[in-house]
């Protein structure tokens, strides 16, 4: 069984690799290590932006994708069905919860203010807020959005989830109109579907209360940019965003000098932290295990999720 990878770093860290397979490292760039014909398991790059559709064709034997990255909306379309599309999730978890409750306290306490009061060298104190006794709205209740619950809890605050469907102890994404308006912060950790892109509109944004926050960890096309501009130009909420519609964004968009407004680029994955290639590379050696046993695999991508 042919396997490609795309960091030299996968071999040891996915560790023992099955007998019969045969590990090449591709990187997604240049010539190929040999015939893609018979690829069967194949790793991309991280944060691949699109399939090419001529590279699948010249991968006819290909059975399983397993991603690199928590979403997988750039790969939904071109994948057909017989191949096995497999996301990394789990990998992500805390990394990118750790930066969800960072924003909200950073901005809470206007942390933004003062580091672009720093570069002034102003000494200008002002009142601030807590994340303690805080609704926050979690709209995505998967691994990510779980380990968000857990941790506001431990500031105080009382999540709330949200998913497409309802179950035990999460609403139904059809509840929001009827949750938003208690929401102190609303956290997006959704996957970019069609039923997600510009989910959250100006209808939306005006069912968020005076003063409220909207987090985005998820996907930037998950937020009309247009609508939210308009909604923290005028000061009624704020905004922490890693992740904008469009990415990066231009370096003239309104969105850079507002002040209720913080923003990273697109850093709250576990890429961006020491320790990502060991845990993905683990997942993938697992899946691989799995695969050659011919078991099941796990986070098998369905419906974009």
């Amino acid at each position: 069984m042919k396997v490609w990878i795309p960091h030299e770093h996968g071999r040891a860290a996915m560790e023992p690799i099955p007998d019969g397979v045969e590990l090449e490292v591709y990187d997604g760039d240049g010539d190929f290590p040999s015939s893609p014909s018979d690829v069967e398991f194949w790793v991309p790059p991280f944060m691949s932006k699109r399939v090419s559709s001529a590279r699948l064709d010249l991968m006819p034997g290909l059975k399983v994708i397993q991603l690199l990255s928590a979403g997988a909306d750039a790969w939904i379309a071109g994948v057909g069905e017989s191949v096995t599309l497999c996301d990394a999730m789990g990998v992500h978890t805390a990394a990118t919860s750790e930066w969800a409750v960072s924003a909200m306290l950073a901005s809470l306490r206007g942390f933004d203010r003062y580091a672009r009061n720093q570069s002034r060298r102003l000494w200008q104190p002002v009142p601030t807020d807590t994340l303690e006794g805080k609704r926050v709205l979690i709209v995505g209740a998967g691994d990510i959005g779980a380990a968000i619950a857990t941790r506001v809890e431990a500031f105080g605050a009382r999540p709330v989830m949200v998913a497409r469907r309802a179950r035990t102890g999460v609403h139904a994404v059809a509840e929001l109109p009827q949750l938003l308006p208690d929401a102190d912060i609303v956290v997006l950790i959704v996957p970019l579907t069609e039923a997600t892109r510009g989910m959250v509109d100006a209808t939306f944004l005006a069912a968020m209360p005076d003063g409220a926050m909207l987090v985005n960890a998820a996907r930037g096309p998950v937020v009309d940019t247009a609508a939210l501009t308009e909604e923290v130009r005028g000061g009624r909420l704020r905004a922490a965003l890693d992740v904008t519609d469009p990415e990066p964004l231009p370096e003239d968009h309104p969105l850079w000098t507002l002040e209720n407004v913080l923003i990273t680029p697109h850093v709250g994955g576990a890429a961006a932290v020491p320790g990502f290639l060991d845990k993905g590379y683990a997942l993938v050696g697992r899946q691989l295990r799995r695969y050659a046993a011919g078991e099941g695999l796990d986070n098998v991508v369905s419906e974009g999720y």
